[in-house]
C-alpha cells in the first residue's frame, strides 16, 4: 500500500547538530549540542535577536550546503522510495533556497519526489494540500499541531529541545532506524485494516 511522506528537512533529514559549528565560530561561544533545550537559539548568542537573526538570513545558503545528514536517513528513505512510497519534503526553509536545498539533496544522494519550501513553520496547509499520511519532524509544537489539526501520526526526533509532553499520536524516537521499525509497522497495520475492509458493492 502506496503512502505519501511529509518531511521537514532541518534537524530531521540533517542532523540536528549541523548550525552549532556555524553559530560557534560566528559569535565565539562554545555551545554543545545538550546545551541547546529550546528550539529558538537566539537566547543562546550573545547578540540582539534582530542581529541573529540577520546573520541567519545571509548565512543560510552556506549553512544548508554544508549541513551533514543525519545518520541512518539515506539508507531508510532509499528503501522507502523503492517500496514506492512517496517522500514530500515540507520545510520552513525560504522558497528562494530551493535550488541550494535540491542540490543537497541530489550531492547527498537522498531521493525525493517534491519539495515545498513555505517560509514558514506553519506546515499544515501543506500537509492538507499534498494529502500527507505521516509526517516527520523535530519542532514540538509543529508535530503536535500537525497531528491534532491533520489527524495524522507525527514522528518526533527526539532532540534536547523538544522535551515537553506529546500526545498519543505523536511517536518519539532517536534515530532513522527506530523510525524505520515503527513505520514498517504502522504500514503492516494499515495493509491489515484495508484487507479487512468489507467490500461496497
Amino acid at each position: 500500500m502506496k503512502k505519501r511522506f511529509g518531511i521537514d528537512i532541518d534537524g530531521t533529514v540533517t542532523c540536528p547538530t549541523s548550525l552549532l559549528p556555524f553559530i560557534n565560530q560566528a559569535f565565539n561561544i562554545n555551545l554543545a549540542y545538550e546545551d541547546i533545550i529550546e528550539y529558538d537559539l537566539t537566547p543562546f548568542v550573545n547578540v540582539p535577536k534582530e542581529e541573529f537573526a540577520k546573520w541567519f538570513a545571509q548565512n543560510e545558503p552556506i549553512i544548508y550546503e554544508g549541513s551533514p545528514p543525519a545518520k541512518g536517513v539515506k539508507s531508510v528513505l532509499n528503501k522507502w522510495e523503492k517500496q514506492q512510497h512517496e517522500l514530500y519534503f515540507i520545510s520552513a526553509r525560504g522558497p528562494h533556497l530551493l535550488e541550494v536545498t535540491k542540490k543537497w539533496f541530489i550531492d547527498q544522494g537522498l531521493t525525493f519526489h517534491h519539495i515545498e519550501l513555505i517560509g514558514s513553520h506553519d506546515k499544515v496547509e501543506a500537509v492538507n494540500k499534498y494529502g500527507i499520511d505521516l509526517f516527520f519532524e523535530d519542532k514540538h509544537d509543529n508535530a503536535v499541531i500537525i497531528h491534532e489539526e491533520c489527524k495524522i501520526p507525527v514522528i518526533l526526533f527526539n532532540t534536547p529541545y523538544n522535551q515537553d509532553p506529546i500526545p498519543k499520536g505523536v511517536i518519539r524516537v532517536n534515530t532513522w532506524n527506530e523510525a524505520q521499525i515503527w513505520v514498517d509497522q504502522w504500514l503492516r497495520q494499515q495493509e491489515q485494516v484495508y484487507e479487512t475492509k468489507p467490500l461496497v458493492m
